[in-house]
């Protein structure tokens, strides 16, 4: 899929431009290079290739919050159907959240500490979320679905 790449922090914009300044470490437009191949995904879900299922996240969604009850939706986010690995040579470095293309945010992973998954508490409102996971060897991996 094709996105414009942040050269400095890896942040991609999934909504068909540049942006004028990087939402996550603020340089500015000149410091996006446009990728055709910024994004993998899967590409028979009825096959999924070993690799996909390492990769792709699998997201949850939970119209129901317990923590901020009739505000909020739980989004929970796993990395792969089998679980990624998180070592020092190979691990997720971070999990970016967009809802209709837009970016909302970023769970950065160490992989000493932390497993390959995170969660946020988004406003109601509905629309399409898009997450993309960033591994350190295979690259950026997406998955959507419907809040």
């Amino acid at each position: 899929m094709k996105g414009h790449v942040c050269k400095v922090c890896g942040y991609i914009s999934i909504n068909g431009k540049a942006p004028d300044k990087c939402p996550v470490c603020h340089v500015g437009a000149d410091q996006f290079l446009e990728k055709e191949d910024a994004i993998t995904s899967i590409q028979d879900p009825s096959n999924p290739t070993e690799a996909e299922k390492k990769h792709t996240p699998a997201i949850t969604v939970v119209k129901e919050c317990g923590l901020i009850p009739g505000e909020c939706t739980d989004v929970h986010v796993k990395v792969g159907e089998i679980q990624h690995p998180m070592a020092d040579d190979h691990y997720i470095q971070h999990i970016d959240f967009y809802i209709d293309r837009e970016f909302i945010s970023r769970v950065k992973l160490l992989p000493a500490k932390l497993n390959p998954a995170a969660a946020l508490h988004v406003k109601p409102g509905g629309g399409k979320l898009s997450v993309i996971e960033s591994c350190t060897l295979h690259g950026q991996w997406l998955s959507e679905a419907d809040l």
